[in-house]
């Protein structure tokens, strides 16, 4: 964990450099990729029995998603008391929820450690990341993927070994750079994901039409269905 991340911490102060110093980004723009290069090592460990990725990835992202979004939880919600609902709601799914079912769909160097998944977590920043700009959606998208692939690669050096003059490779050798996993369902999902991001990226980005989403009333509509709990009466529950 500490060599993934001290190796693709220095590849994110040089992709934040050359975006500021080299492309014209702004600094702001080339720190957080750096971060996001940095936190993009990760990613393929969150198969990983010890955890302690899974902890690291779920907490900060649970913390974020709230208050990225803040403005749009306002919006979906309407009062305060709803806002703040959803936002506590957000934090414990993606905290809670998101680890639980990490555990039980992945397997270690599962389809996690692999390219198609790497272009996932991609497209994911690139959909999700705020900006009227698609090139700064695109420098993000490229800083998970570097941030992912330094530990794709790092997992195949290490799966080199030398036994005196002879070169030999452990049982995980070729296992981290790969296109297709030994399990059938687990290659359909991560394809079918793949397929469906790709659309929904190339038309945010204006390339084809963008597939059709719920509108924001919509999804209003659906949130104000939903039954509210009635206050019990007095003395309905003696003791309360």
């Amino acid at each position: 964990f500490k060599q993934h991340i001290s190796v693709s911490g220095g590849i994110g102060v040089a992709t934040g450099l050359t975006a500021t110093v080299g492309l014209g980004f702004t600094p702001v723009q080339g720190m957080l990729v750096g971060y996001l290069t940095t936190l993009g090592c990760m990613l393929p460990d969150l198969d990983s029995s010890s955890g302690r990725p899974i902890r690291e990835l779920f907490g900060v992202t649970a913390a974020l998603v709230p208050m990225a979004f803040a403005d749009e939880l306002r919006k979906l919600g309407g009062d305060m008391e709803t806002v703040l609902l959803l936002a506590v709601v957000s934090y414990l799914t993606i905290r809670f929820g998101g680890t639980w079912l990490l555990s039980k769909l992945s397997v270690h160097r599962g389809m996690f450690h692999s390219v198609p998944a790497m272009l996932i977590a991609a497209e994911v920043v690139f959909l999700t990341y705020r900006s009227d700009s698609n090139t700064v959606r695109l420098l993000m998208a490229v800083g998970i993927a570097l941030g992912f692939l330094s530990h794709l690669i790092l997992d195949e050096i290490y799966a080199v070994q030398w036994n005196g003059l002879k070169l030999e490779l452990n049982q995980f050798a070729g296992s981290a750079v790969k296109f297709f996993g030994k399990s059938f369902s687990a290659n359909a999902f991560t394809w079918i994901t793949l397929t469906g991001l790709t659309w929904y990226s190339f038309g945010a980005a204006g390339i084809v039409d963008e597939p059709p989403l719920p509108t924001r009333d919509e999804i209003r509509q659906i949130l104000h269905t939903v039954p509210e709990v009635e206050t019990p009466e007095p003395g309905l529950f003696p003791g309360l």
